[in-house]
């Protein structure tokens, strides 16, 4: 279930919020009402992959009480092994079939068949919840939970369930046990759940048609105008996509008396890529240097071997995104742009002028975007020849001005102006009831935008669901 369905805003939201404080405070009643909601909230898109959601949840929760007596390194070792297996199976099993079968042919020895292995909704994010939640145990920053209610609600709470921000077990630990919800907190998480649709619907949803119909050509029909105005649109795109949802995903738990971290501080308006990191899916990025990067030795061992630190756990997260080289790419792309700051290439940039510094990672990030994108890493390739003009294009279907509409045009504009904290600003200098009268005027106005756009069952994909 989508947060943008009309089901969930209509039906599935407002009967569990009616249920949820039917009592206060909110304590084993709350829980077990979010539990039994978060199963049905995935059950309505993972069909039977439900089960194996609850079969990780049980195996997780054992694995903890083990973990935690004596702090084993057997039974932590065992809980990642068997986590990395589960997700490695259901998530690359296809990826590994498809390049065997490829060298196998190049050798002309038949392919071997495997049927297709379905890839469950989420797998990734809960897959990371579940092996911070054990190995925060083993290491004493977290107290294994004895409650099934407490350690399932973690894994499976509904807002952040499917497409994260990856949260730690130990920042919400206390708000499993007792939280209470204020009016304020409710407001809150409403007007950020309304600010997360705006960007979700308003703005990814609409340079998404740009974006996805120009990368549907073929190589030989994309002009250089084409290839940047469909990157720049996805640029906008994925950014406004995983950004509102994860708005979304931190309002709703606001409402439910969770507090999530941040996931993003405006990405696009960092000047180097090490900057980029810092402000760019921060859960994520934090996952990684606090479980991979630091027990590999961090900045602590020979430059060396720091920067091949650096480009594995940047292959890793390119992989984590997805099965395919292109992503894979896309990782260790940025992964050695992180290795060149370090060299020297930061303090270069650093003293350049800002406008200059800013285009240097737009231009960076943009590039990696097409790897990140394109189907395959030969569409990629064939993608950034066309953005250098290098491609002659043959019969073109339509001008790239065809795809530039004026609900593709607004959404543009929208998006750059909401790429930094230009709007953040305004509001941050002004007080007062006026102050107070436009922002409620302006969040009724993306409400009801967004709820058109939504009954008019516009295009919506969900770019992270995949992972």
């Amino acid at each position: 279930m989508l947060f943008t369905e009309p089901s969930f805003l209509f039906l599935f939201l407002p009967v569990l919020l009616a249920l949820y404080f039917l009592k206060r405070p909110h304590g084993s009643y709350a829980n077990v009402l979010l539990l039994a909601a978060s199963v049905l909230f995935y059950a309505r898109g993972g069909g039977a992959f439900t089960w194996l959601m609850l079969a990780s949840i049980a195996f997780n929760y054992f694995m903890a009480i083990g973990v935690a007596r004596g702090r084993s390194k057997k039974w932590l070792a065992a809980a990642i092994t068997v986590n990395l297996i589960v997700l490695g199976v259901f998530k690359y099993a296809n990826f590994f079939a498809d390049n065997v079968n490829a060298l196998l042919t190049s050798f002309h020895v038949g392919p071997f068949a495997m049927p297709q292995v379905l890839l469950p909704i989420g797998i990734s994010f809960y897959t990371f919840h579940a092996i911070s939640y054990v190995v925060d145990v083993y290491r004493g920053d977290a107290t294994a939970q004895k409650s099934p209610v407490h350690a399932a609600l973690y894994l499976l709470l509904f807002p952040q369930l499917i497409a994260g921000p990856i949260i730690r077990y130990r920042e919400i630990a206390d708000q499993l046990a007792r939280r209470v919800v204020r009016m304020d907190d409710f407001a809150e998480g409403t007007r950020r759940f309304i600010v997360g649709l705006g960007k979700k619907v308003l703005i990814a949803n609409n340079v998404a048609t740009a974006a996805d119909g120009i990368f549907a050509l073929a190589p030989s029909e994309l002009t250089a105008a084409h290839a940047w105005l469909g990157i720049v649109c996805y640029t906008l795109q994925i950014y406004f996509d995983f950004s509102g949802y994860s708005d979304l995903a931190i309002g709703l738990g606001r409402m439910f008396g969770f507090r999530f971290p941040e996931n993003f501080r405006w990405p696009y308006v960092a000047d180097t890529v090490q900057d980029f990191w810092r402000r760019w899916h921060m859960s994520l990025s934090s996952w990684f240097r606090d479980y991979l990067y630091v027990p590999l030795g961090g900045s602590r061992v020979s430059k060396g071997r720091m920067y091949f630190n650096l480009v594995l756990v940047f292959f890793l997260c390119g992989l984590w995104h997805g099965a395919s080289w292109s992503f894979v790419v896309w990782g260790l792309y940025h992964g050695t742009f992180l290795v060149l700051e370090r060299l020297g290439l930061a303090a270069v940039v650093r003293r350049l002028p800002a406008v200059v510094r800013h285009a240097y990672l737009l231009l960076v990030v943009i590039v990696g975007w097409v790897f990140f994108r394109a189907d395959t890493l030969q569409h990629a390739l064939a993608y950034l020849g066309a953005m250098a003009g290098a491609v002659s294009p043959g019969i073109k279907p339509f001008d790239a001005a065809w795809f530039l509409t004026p609900k593709v045009a607004f959404a543009m504009l929208a998006g750059a102006i909401g790429s930094g904290p230009v709007v953040r600003g305004l509001a941050d200098q002004g007080r007062g009831w006026m102050v107070e009268a436009a922002t409620t005027a302006a969040l009724a106005g993306i409400l009801a935008a967004s709820i058109l756009q939504i009954a008019g069952r516009s295009y919506d994909p969900l770019i992270y669901f995949r992972f």
